[in-house]
């Protein structure tokens, strides 16, 4: 077994899981300055991310665009059942149900990735991964609320949200098989391409082009996309699928959920929410989880 570590590692999943949790500002942004949907925000962040990412790889590389037919299956289960499928499960259960239980169905994401990584890469399950599994879950339910305010769960709101977390994670195991096949930039173009064009068919384009145009003020918007595009989903998938070359699937799952914590820290900070002891207790849980996690592996390489 070819277990991976490395600081730099965790250092690029742990900022892109703060790049992801500033998703809120962007958000609440684009929708109170052109009035779109919440798919059509994934699809504009989306199509931003692929137009960077084509621009980068063929600066980097031009022959990166060149993948084997076999492995089409791979990038388009990278761009639609994860990327894609993701976003479009997590925002419609933000609309079925309220944030918190969305936020949380979301999260357990790193259940998914442990588990599929125990299948197909033969991960060890060690006491200090399950700990950490236990601990950043936990945190991520305190952060979240749920359970302190009013909810309307449905079977099928519950069942879209765990797909989202599914999608999610799924990212973490296509992504690794990915990159022992190709470099990071083209992985990252191709998901974020075929994700982009998927996304075209679920936005109601010509509302989202109207949209558009009866915006007053264009170059304030095209700022704000670009940077939703860049800050949203260049940066921190850039920084975790370099960061899934030195470190283990499931454990950058659950570094990944540092998100939660700098979403919630946002809210209270930008949008004056509230901030309750449970929302501390679980930001301090995902900070145990985290350094758990970094014990464990530092004592590993002094072994």
């Amino acid at each position: 077994m070819n277990t991976k570590h490395g600081t730099n590692g965790t250092l690029l999943i742990i900022l892109a899981g703060i790049f992801w949790g500033s998703m809120g500002i962007f958000v609440r942004g684009l929708a109170a300055l052109a009035g779109f949907t919440s798919i059509q925000i994934v699809s504009l962040r989306l199509t931003v991310a692929a137009v960077t990412f084509a621009l980068i790889l063929l600066r980097k590389d031009s022959q990166g665009f060149r993948i084997a037919l076999k492995d089409i299956p791979l990038f388009l289960g990278l761009g639609l059942g994860s990327v894609l499928f993701f976003a479009a499960c997590y925002f419609t259960a933000i609309q079925m149900m309220t944030l918190s239980i969305a936020a949380i169905l979301l999260y357990t994401s790193p259940i998914w990735v442990m588990l599929m990584s125990l299948l197909f890469f033969h991960e060890r399950m060690t006491k200090n991964k399950l700990l950490a599994l236990i601990i950043s879950f936990v945190g991520c339910v305190l952060v979240s609320g749920i359970g302190s305010g009013e909810s309307n769960v449905t079977a099928i709101g519950i069942l879209i949200g765990l797909g989202s977390g599914i999608g999610y994670g799924l990212y973490s195991i296509l992504g690794t098989i990915a990159l022992r096949r190709y470099s990071t930039y083209t992985v990252t173009t191709y998901t974020f391409m075929i994700a982009s064009v998927g996304s075209l068919f679920l936005c109601s384009l010509p509302d989202l082009l109207h949209k558009i145009a009866a915006c007053s003020v264009k170059p304030h918007l095209f700022v704000l996309i670009a940077l939703t595009g860049l800050v949203t989903a260049v940066i921190p998938f850039l920084c975790y699928t370099l960061g899934l070359e030195q470190v283990d699937a499931s454990r950058a799952a659950i570094l990944a959920t540092i998100e939660p914590m700098v979403a919630t820290l946002i809210g209270v900070v930008v949008f004056h929410e509230s901030m309750t002891l449970m929302s501390v207790v679980g930001v301090m849980c995902i900070i145990a989880a985290i350094v758990l996690l970094n014990l464990r592996f530092s004592q590993s390489n002094q072994n």
